[in-house]
């Protein structure tokens, strides 16, 4: 099971531009396990969105509880398979654009 779950919706305003945001709940640790789970989703996706990632789209990673203890590559693989799985679509549809 992935250590996260990964969200993208598409804006619908021409702008090119990706955006990111993490989020890990309190269900999953402490600050300090929320802030590492955060760090990890944050490399990852500095490594993987600026070529894999849908340009005009919000990319939004959620840690799921075991995330931490996950390898790093593993993470890594996991987002790079989300993204190429999206990639090949040829119409988005995960959430509507408003």
């Amino acid at each position: 099971m992935p250590g996260f779950v990964l969200l993208v919706r598409p804006r619908g305003d021409d702008d090119p531009t990706m955006r990111v945001g993490f989020t890990v709940t309190k269900k999953i640790g402490n600050a300090v396990v929320r802030n590492r789970m955060k760090r990890r989703l944050r490399s990852i996706a500095r490594e993987l969105l600026p070529t894999d990632g849908i340009p005009g789209s919000d990319h939004v990673l959620i840690g799921r509880q075991g995330g931490n203890e996950r390898e790093f590559g593993a993470l890594r693989l996991d987002l790079a398979r989300a993204l190429r799985k999206l990639g090949s679509q040829q119409s988005i549809a995960l959430l509507p654009a408003p």
